[in-house]
């Protein structure tokens, strides 16, 4: 961004995952494409939550990581009201 003249702080939004029916539900809203190896990996998960929920801690704290170590200067967390996936993917940081 910096090569194309933007020079103000990029902070990403993050939403951690702990549904996959209200995931694909915000993703469509902005329209944002859900990664097709989620959507398998948590399709195959069916109706187990917990499975779920462990599984999009994992992955949005590694999408973190990845995020920090590239530059990014902070992280914007969207809770949608909901503290305990937010508190998993920060255990996991």
């Amino acid at each position: 961004m910096r090569r194309l003249g933007v020079d103000i702080p990029i902070i990403p939004g993050v939403m951690p995952i702990s549904n996959f029916t209200q995931l694909r539900r915000f993703s469509e809203a902005c329209g944002a494409e859900i990664p097709r190896w989620i959507g398998k990996r948590m399709q195959a998960f069916g109706d187990d939550a917990g499975a779920i929920r462990e599984f999009g801690a994992d992955v949005v704290a590694d999408l973190c990581r990845r995020l920090v170590a590239g530059g990014a200067p902070a992280l914007h967390f969207y809770t949608l009201n909901l503290a305990k996936p937010t508190e998993a993917v920060l255990q996991r940081l």
